[in-house]
C-alpha cells in the first residue's frame, strides 16, 4: 500500500482557498472550543506526519493511517470536509469533545493540498456512503445520509427506523448496536456497499461494555453473599465493614480511588480487593507502586492478610530485570524504578491491576514521574491516598488522569470548568465545586476518622507556643526585613523571577531561624523549642509504656533533639532520607519493639506509610505548608489498630510567621474538604490569586497590613537605596530604563541609571537626588542614554566585555529591561539544562558500573555526576556553579526550593570524602541517592523551563 509523507510546510500556501495559518496564542489558560480547534487545525498543519491511504478506492471520504515523528500511528476516518464529523482512535480526540484532533486536521490538510479545486468538488458533493459512526461530544452513535439520499432509498429504508429523526441511535447501543449491525449484514450486498460502519464503535462499545460490566458483577455478587453462596471474609484477618465497603469499590469499579484518611488501613482494603479480583476474574499479577521506604510495609502487610507471594523489585538494572521475569502475584516496586524500568515492566510483568500508593507522588502532571506512570496499562488500576488534594485542584485532576480520562474531561476544559480566569487567562478563583464533586463520586470512595470513629481511639491536640530567643529573633528580624522590601516592591509591580526566587529562599529562611538558628549556623546551638521539648518529655516519659514520634522539616533540628536525647540518656531511632532502606527497617523495628527506645525522630520522609500505632504521642516540631502534611505525621500512630488515645502536640514559634501559618492551614483544609468530601459552601470558596491576593497572604504571613503604594513626606523609607528609587521613580518613571547601584549603598556606592536621552538638566537633578538620598560623597552617579547601554549588553553577551563582579541591586527597571532580564533567565536555564545532561551521562556511566557488578567502581562517575549536577541546579537559581557547590547552599536553597531531596547534603559530603575503603552495599546506596537527586533535579528544571515551578512556599 503506498504511503504518503506530509512533510512539515510553510504556513503560507500558495492554494487559493487555504488561508493563512498563524499559531493560535492563548492568554494563560483562556481558550474556547473554536480555538482550542483552531490549535489543533495550525499542529495538524505544520507536524510532519506520514498519511497512508487505507481505502485507495476513497480519495476524499475514507480511512487514513497517520503516523508522527515520534512513532505513534492512529487511524483517522473522514466523513465530511466541512462538519466535525470526522473520527479519530488518539486519545486527544476520545477525550476532548471538540470533534476533531491534529491527526484528523492534518489529514484534511493533507487532502486540500492535493489539490484545491478537487477538494472543493469533493466538499460541496459529499460523500457517497451512509455513514454510521460514535460522536464523541455526545458520546452517541449517529447516521449522516449522504446527499440527496432519496426517503424510499433501499438503504434508508434498512436503517431509518434505528434512528431518531436527529440522526441519533434510538435504543441502548449495547442491544441497538449488534442488532443494526446483524440487520446489515444480512441485506444485499449493494446495501452492505452504500454503509460504512465505523472501525472506532467496536472500541467504543467495549469501553461502555466495561462501564456497565462491574455494576452488574457487583450485584451478582452481594446477592451470592446474601444467599451465602460467597463471603465477605476473603482475607486472613477479618475486615471492618467500611473496608469491606472499600474492597468491593476498588475490586467493582475496576480503575477507582481509595481516598480515606490517613490511618484507616487503605493498604489492607487494596490486597483484599485483589484478592477478590483473583477468586472471581482470576487475575495473576499486581503491581504495587510506593515510596521506596513503604516497600517493606506492604510485604509484611501481604504476609499478614494473604498466602499470596510477594517480590520486593531491588537492587541494579540488570538484577531487577531478572526480578520482573521471577513468579509473583505482588510486585512491589518504587516510583523512581517506573521512570526507569516503565517499558520492561509493562513487557516483563503486564500486570492484571497496578496500585498506586500514596499517589499523591503523581499529583503534578508535567512530570517525569506521573508521565512514566500513566504509560503502565492495565485493566484494574487503584489509587490509594488521604491527600489527593493538598494546595490546588488540578492536583486531583492528575491522579484521575491515570484513572480514566474520561472523568475530568481534557485539561483545558477542565480549567474552564472549575476556575474563575481573568481577561489574561490567569486563575483568580474557584467555581462548580460541587458539579467537581459528583464527577469524581463515582470513583472516588473517601471515608474521615469521625465516620468510623467508634473505632478508634481519641485524640487530643495541644499547641504550645515558644518565646524566641533574643539571638534568634535578631537574625529572624534580618531576613524579615528583606521579605519586607521585596513586598514594598510587589505592591507596585509583579516581582521579576530572581526577585521571587529570593522570596522563596527567605521564607524558607525564615521557618528555619523559628526552630533554631543552627540549621544555617552550625555555630549558633539556641534553640528555646529544644528546651520546651524537654520539659514536655520529662512529663510524658514518666509514663512506663510511653512512645513518641517526633516530626521536623530539618534533619538539622533533629540532630539537635538527638543530643537531647543521649544527655537525657533516652533511646531513638533515627528516620531520615539519607537513612539507607534496609537500615530503616532495623529503625522501625527497634521503635516498635525495644522498650528502651521511647524516641521516633524523623523527618517527612517518615509521615506517609508507616504504621506505628505502637506510639501514643506524635510532637511536630515545625508546620509543613500544607495540613494534609500535618495529617500524614500524625495518622502514623492515630491509626486503624491503635488502642490508646492519641496526643498530638505542636510547638510553634510565637508572633513569627509559622504562628501566622495556622490560618493559612485551615484555609487549604476547608478547600480539600469542600472538594473531596463535599462540604461547607462550594459556591462561597474563593480563590485568592493575582498580585493583590499575593501580597496580601505574604504580609498575612509577614504579620503587616499593606501599606500604602507612596509614603507621605514624613514616612519616607528608612532603607536609603528604597527613598533613591521613589524619588527617581517619582520624576523619571516614562523616562527611566533601568536604575541599579554597585555596592552594598554603605561607603563608595556607584548608581547607574539608563533613560530615554542624557542631558545637563537630568544629571543636575539626578545628582542631587542621588546625594540627598545616600549622603555626599558616599555615591557617585553614572548615566547613559538607551542605546549606549544596549550597545554595552551586546558586547557583554560577545564576550568582548565583562561585568563588574560587585554586589549590585536594581532599584527599577522597565517592561523592556525585564524582558532582557527574563531572556538572560532562558539563557541560564538552558546552560543548566546542558550542564545536567552532561552530569547524566556520568550517572549512566556509575549505572552501568553498578549494573554490571562493579558498585565501587562506580563510585567516582558517581561524583563527577553529582557535582555536575549540583552546579547545573545552581546555574538554574542564577549562581555561577562553576565551583564545588557548599552544602549550605544544597540545604538552604536546593533542598529547600524542591531541586533536591532532603539526602543530598548527606550524599554530597560522602562523596566528598574519601570512599577507598567503602563497601559494595554502601556504594550502591550512594548510587541509589544519586539517582533520586537525578530524578528530582531532573523534573525541577523541565518545571522551570515550563515557566511553572513548583516549590515548598506557600500556595500562589
Amino acid at each position: 500500500m503506498k504511503r504518503a509523507i506530509l512533510a512539515k510546510q510553510p504556513r503560507k500556501s500558495s492554494l487559493a482557498a487555504e488561508t493563512e495559518l498563524v499559531k493560535p496564542r492563548f492568554q494563560g489558560w483562556l481558550s474556547t472550543d473554536e480555538e482550542e480547534i483552531e490549535r489543533r487545525r495550525y499542529r495538524g498543519a505544520e507536524e510532519a506526519m506520514g498519511i497512508e491511504p487505507e481505502e485507495p478506492g476513497q480519495p476524499f471520504f475514507g480511512a487514513f493511517l497517520t503516523h508522527s515523528e515520534s512513532g505513534g500511528s492512529y487511524h483517522v476516518e473522514i466523513r465530511s470536509l466541512t462538519e466535525l464529523r470526522n473520527s479519530c482512535d488518539c486519545p486527544d480526540f476520545v477525550v476532548n469533545r471538540l470533534g476533531t484532533c491534529k491527526h484528523v486536521e492534518a489529514v484534511l490538510h493533507h487532502l486540500r493540498r492535493s489539490g484545491q479545486d478537487r477538494f472543493q468538488q469533493a466538499a460541496e458533493q459529499g460523500g457517497e456512503r451512509t455513514e454510521i459512526y460514535v460522536d464523541r461530544r455526545d458520546g452517541r452513535i449517529h447516521v449522516a445520509w449522504p446527499p440527496g439520499e432519496r426517503p424510499d432509498a433501499p438503504v434508508r429504508r434498512l436503517l431509518e427506523p434505528f434512528f431518531a429523526s436527529d440522526g441519533v441511535l434510538l435504543a441502548d447501543p449495547l442491544t441497538a448496536a449488534p442488532a443494526l449491525r446483524r440487520r446489515i449484514a444480512a441485506a444485499p450486498a449493494e446495501v452492505q456497499a452504500a454503509v460504512r460502519w465505523s472501525k472506532h464503535i467496536a472500541p467504543w462499545l467495549e469501553e461502555q461494555q466495561r462501564r456497565a460490566e462491574p455494576r452488574q458483577a457487583r450485584e451478582a455478587f452481594l446477592q451470592d453473599v446474601a444467599q451465602g453462596k460467597r463471603s465477605l471474609d476473603i482475607v486472613n484477618v477479618p475486615l471492618y465493614s467500611y473496608q469491606q465497603q472499600g474492597m468491593l469499590h476498588l475490586a467493582f469499579t475496576e480503575r477507582a480511588l481509595l481516598a480515606d484518611e490517613m490511618g484507616l488501613g487503605k493498604t489492607v482494603q487494596a490486597i483484599a480487593a485483589c484478592e477478590l479480583l483473583r477468586r472471581q476474574r482470576g487475575i495473576e499479577r499486581a503491581l504495587v507502586v510506593s515510596p521506596a521506604s513503604l516497600k517493606a510495609e506492604w510485604e509484611e502487610q501481604i504476609a499478614k492478610f494473604t498466602p499470596l507471594p510477594s517480590l520486593i523489585i531491588q537492587g541494579p538494572r540488570h538484577e531487577r530485570l531478572k526480578q520482573y521475569r521471577q513468579p509473583a502475584f505482588f510486585y512491589l516496586t518504587n516510583y523512581e524504578q517506573i521512570l526507569a524500568d516503565g517499558g520492561d515492566i509493562q513487557t516483563m510483568i503486564a500486570p492484571d491491576v497496578i496500585i498506586l500508593d500514596e499517589a499523591q507522588r503523581i499529583k503534578n502532571w508535567q512530570t517525569k514521574t506521573a508521565n512514566a506512570v500513566k504509560r503502565l496499562n492495565s485493566r484494574y488500576a487503584f489509587v490509594l491516598t488521604g491527600t489527593p488534594l493538598e494546595n490546588r485542584i488540578d492536583e486531583i485532576y492528575s491522579i484521575v488522569q491515570f484513572l480514566d480520562p474520561h472523568v475530568l474531561g481534557p485539561l483545558f476544559r477542565f480549567n474552564r470548568d472549575f476556575y474563575v480566569l481573568d481577561e489574561r487567562g490567569k486563575p483568580v478563583g474557584y467555581q462548580n465545586l460541587d458539579e467537581l464533586h459528583r464527577r469524581l463520586r463515582p470513583i472516588m470512595l473517601r471515608r474521615r476518622k469521625e465516620e468510623v470513629e467508634g473505632q478508634l481511639p481519641g485524640r487530643t491536640v495541644n499547641t504550645y507556643f515558644v518565646a524566641m530567643d533574643p539571638e534568634q529573633s535578631e537574625r529572624y528580624e534580618e531576613y524579615n526585613a528583606h521579605v519586607a522590601r521585596l513586598m514594598a516592591q510587589a505592591r507596585r509591580r509583579p516581582l521579576l523571577p530572581e526577585e521571587f526566587e529570593k522570596l522563596q529562599r527567605w521564607l524558607a529562611c525564615m521557618r528555619m531561624l523559628c526552630d533554631t538558628p543552627y540549621i544555617l549556623d552550625q555555630d549558633c546551638r539556641v534553640s528555646p523549642k529544644l528546651k520546651e521539648l524537654e520539659n514536655i518529655l520529662g512529663e510524658i516519659l514518666e509514663q512506663d509504656d510511653a512512645k513518641i514520634i517526633i516530626f521536623s522539616e530539618w534533619q538539622r533540628m533533629l540532630e539537635l533533639v538527638a543530643e537531647s536525647a543521649d544527655r537525657m540518656k533516652l533511646g531513638y531511632a533515627w528516620h531520615t532520607g539519607s537513612v539507607p532502606q534496609a537500615q530503616r527497617r532495623v529503625e522501625i523495628n527497634r521503635f516498635k519493639e525495644d522498650p528502651e527506645c521511647p524516641l521516633f525522630l524523623s523527618t517527612d520522609s517518615g509521615s506517609v506509610g508507616l504504621n506505628l500505632q505502637v506510639a501514643n504521642v506524635v510532637i511536630n516540631l515545625d508546620l509543613p505548608w500544607n495540613p494534609a502534611r500535618l495529617e500524614q505525621r500524625i495518622a502514623r500512630a492515630w491509626r486503624k489498630h491503635q488502642t490508646r488515645t492519641v496526643q498530638v502536640i505542636n510547638l510553634v514559634c510565637e508572633h513569627s510567621i509559622e504562628h501566622r501559618m495556622m490560618h493559612m492551614l485551615d484555609q487549604k483544609q476547608t478547600l480539600a474538604d469542600g472538594v473531596l468530601d463535599g462540604v461547607g459552601d462550594l459556591d462561597a470558596m474563593a480563590m485568592p490569586s493575582g498580585r493583590a491576593a499575593f501580597v496580601e497572604r505574604i504580609e498575612g504571613l509577614m504579620g503587616r497590613p499593606a501599606a500604602p503604594s507612596k509614603p507621605a513626606a514624613a514616612e519616607l523609607p528608612g532603607d536609603p537605596l528604597e527613598r533613591l528609587r521613589e524619588e527617581t521613580v517619582a520624576r523619571f518613571s516614562d523616562r527611566l530604563d533601568l536604575l541599579q547601584v554597585y555596592g552594598d549603598g554603605q561607603g563608595q556606592a556607584t548608581v547607574l541609571a539608563v533613560l530615554d536621552r542624557v542631558d545637563a538638566a537630568t544629571g543636575e537633578v539626578l545628582t542631587q537626588a542621588v546625594n540627598d538620598s545616600l549622603g555626599e560623597p558616599a555615591a557617585r552617579l553614572e548615566m547613559m542614554d538607551r542605546s549606549t547601554y544596549d550597545t554595552i549588553q551586546r558586547l557583554i553577551a560577545a564576550g568582548v566585555l565583562s561585568l563588574n563582579p560587585q554586589p549590585s541591586r536594581v532599584l527599577c527597571q522597565s517592561p523592556g529591561q525585564a524582558q532582557q532580564r527574563g531572556e538572560e533567565r532562558k539563557r541560564r536555564l538552558a546552560q543548566a539544562r546542558e550542564r545536567f545532561a552532561q552530569a547524566e551521562r556520568h550517572r549512566r556511566m556509575a549505572e552501568v558500573l553498578t549494573g554490571g557488578g562493579f558498585p565501587v567502581e562506580s563510585v567516582a562517575p558517581l561524583r563527577r555526576a553529582v557535582e555536575q549536577a549540583l552546579s547545573a541546579l545552581a546555574r538554574a537559581l542564577g549562581e555561577d556553579g562553576e565551583d564545588k557547590v557548599s552544602l549550605g547552599f544544597i540545604e538552604t536553597r536546593l533542598v529547600s526550593e524542591g531541586l533536591a531531596p532532603p539526602e543530598t547534603v548527606s550524599l554530597a559530603a560522602q562523596l566528598r570524602e574519601d570512599q577507598t575503603e567503602i563497601s559494595e552495599d554502601a556504594a550502591r546506596r550512594l548510587f541509589e541517592s544519586g539517582c533520586r537527586l537525578f530524578e528530582q533535579g531532573g523534573e525541577a528544571l523541565d518545571r522551570m523551563a515550563l515557566g511553572s515551578s513548583q516549590t515548598n512556599t506557600p500556595d500562589t
